[in-house]
């Protein structure tokens, strides 16, 4: 079940993918470097927010542009967005856990 927290986050990351997605798709805009690195660090910015799902993230904010691509005009090689996104929400996370404090211990445990 999903928390309430993963949830917006969830919604902000396809958000976040979407708008990247349409920025892409205008007509006048062809700078494949610019959207690869927007989608590799805000995969990033919500693998270090939520590091137990980078795949969520990854698939959240990088299926956008590669399946406006393919449908718009048949361009599978977009596909290759995925591995940037892939790649972030990963270094995102992996990021967050060698940095960030652990977290706090409940219960009863000594």
């Amino acid at each position: 079940m999903m928390t309430k927290t993963t949830l917006v986050l969830t919604l902000a990351a396809v958000a976040a993918g979407a708008s990247v997605a349409w920025v892409d798709s205008r007509p006048h805009w062809d700078d494949t470097g610019v959207t690869a690195t927007a989608i590799l660090m805000t995969s990033a910015l919500f693998g270090a927010s939520e590091p137990r799902k980078p795949w969520l993230w990854a698939l959240a904010v990088g299926s956008w542009a590669p399946a406006v691509a393919i449908v718009r005009s048949g361009n599978y090689g977009a596909l290759l967005a995925l591995v940037f996104a892939f790649v972030g929400a990963y270094i995102g996370a992996g990021l967050r856990r060698a940095f960030a404090p652990p977290a706090a211990q409940t219960g009863d445990h000594p």
